[in-house]
């Protein structure tokens, strides 16, 4: 496979960075979305033959061949409708990606072995400024409840950039993406190569899907070239992989969560652009197993308000849309809240649960550059999103949830990185 981050780093200097401006209340509202026959249709009716059971309907993802998603002169639009559009769940996944299978096994297998390091060396992983956003974090974030996260310990790092600026007051206004990676280098060496090529394979796959994206949303809107998806991507510097490793538990009722769809990871919508996931992976004592609760799993509220649960492929790469993209694209493409749930039971004691996940933004803040082939100085301005009422961005309905609008005045406009330094002021403590 070609790397299609070299084009993107060697390109970044020219000169083709424009304000992401968007007032949604002032576009034309996109075309009637077809009847929800899709969403219907992919109901399936499994039987349950594990230690709980699901009152929600079981969905399986729009999956798209990764020989169709290379070829930039397939017809995707239906697709991507039916997986991103207003009557979609907001994710679908590439089957046949090379080589994912094993870099996925390679991956998720360190997760453990990273979390069972001394104290000692996962506090010198960790990065306090960042609000650990960058290296390990464990407990640090916080539960619906308030009470912090001693479910899960996570591992985050830039797979692509190991610095993306050295500016002192960038790394200080936008330390969540600013900061440098953080690795294990004598402790888990292997760590940093697999992180590393896993999430690029998940971000030049990513960068497919947005092209196919942008192809289906400029049937509806006005695009410049350098506005879309698969440009916002491309010149972004502050993608960020997760590595997540679930502890396990002796007794896995998780009763005391309350609200069992959420009971491994809040609901929330994602801020980015576009989110890469894998297939999570299950042990007990170090032995790989199926998941040991079929009612466990990824389950996402669609528009119509229903609750379901989503699966896909152990094999398959599954994208997600997030709150951003919502935005810039003028709602064709839509990002829907979701959260995890534990497996319950006996036979879910001491099993834990390894996955990766992408997340893929647009740029915190571009300041002026000197571009010397041109021999001119120009200014690159910051991502900019306009906030309006009539947006449907970071309105879940569940009780846990903070309406991050009643922050953002109307009409009013944000950077990126300010968007995400206030939505971080919510899961972690607020800067000082």
């Amino acid at each position: 496979m070609p790397s299609l981050l070299y084009k993107s780093l060697t390109d970044y200097n020219y000169p083709r960075f424009s304000t992401q401006f968007l007032n949604v209340s002032d576009a034309s509202p996109p075309s009637s979305p077809p009847p929800n026959r899709n969403l219907s249709c992919r109901i399936t009716s499994q039987s349950m033959s594990c230690s709980s059971e699901t009152p929600f309907p079981t969905l399986r993802t729009v999956t798209i061949p990764y020989y169709e998603l290379k070829d930039k002169d397939a017809d995707l639009s239906l697709k991507i409708e039916e997986g991103f559009g207003p009557n979609g769940l907001g994710i679908l996944s590439i089957t046949d990606v090379p080589e994912f299978p094993s870099l996925r096994r390679n991956l998720l297998c360190l997760s453990s072995r990273l979390a069972a390091l001394p104290e000692d060396v996962k506090k010198e992983l960790e990065d306090p400024q960042s609000r650990y956003n960058f290296g390990w974090s464990h407990g640090k974030e916080q539960l619906e409840s308030g009470k912090p996260d001693l479910l899960k310990g996570s591992f985050y790092a830039n797979p692509l950039i190991d610095v993306p600026t050295n500016d002192t007051y960038l790394i200080q206004r936008y330390p969540s993406y600013c900061g440098a990676n953080i690795w294990p280098l004598a402790a888990l060496p292997e760590l940093e190569v697999a992180f590393k090529a896993l999430g690029k394979l998940i971000f030049d796959v990513g960068l497919m899907v947005a092209y196919h994206c942008d192809q289906y949303v400029s049937r509806g809107m006005k695009m410049q070239k350098d506005e879309g998806l698969e440009e916002i991507l491309l010149r972004s510097r502050c993608h960020k992989g997760r590595l997540l490793y679930y502890f396990p538990a002796q007794l896995s009722n998780h009763e005391e969560n309350g609200d069992s769809m959420s009971s491994w990871c809040g609901w929330h919508t994602d801020h980015g652009s576009l989110t890469g996931l894998t297939c999570a992976m299950f042990k007990r004592n170090d032995v790989e197993i199926s998941c040991p609760d079929s009612a466990a799993g990824l389950y996402i509220r669609t528009r119509s308000g229903e609750i379901v649960k989503a699966t896909f492929g152990e094999n398959e790469i599954a994208y997600q849309i997030g709150e951003t993209t919502e935005i810039l694209s003028q709602g064709y493409l839509c990002a829907t809240p979701h959260g995890v749930r534990a497996p319950k039971g006996k036979e879910a004691s001491v099993v834990d649960r390894s996955t990766f996940a992408l997340f893929m933004q647009p740029d915190w803040y571009v300041n002026r550059r000197w571009d010397e082939k041109l021999n001119f100085l120009f200014n690159c301005r910051d991502e900019k999103l306009k906030f309006s009422e009539d947006v449907y961005i970071h309105k879940e309905v569940f009780n846990a949830e903070v309406l991050l609008f009643q922050l953002i005045p109307s009409n009013d406009s944000l950077t990126f990185g300010e968007y995400s330094e206030m939505l971080l002021d919510k899961y972690y403590h607020k800067k000082t």
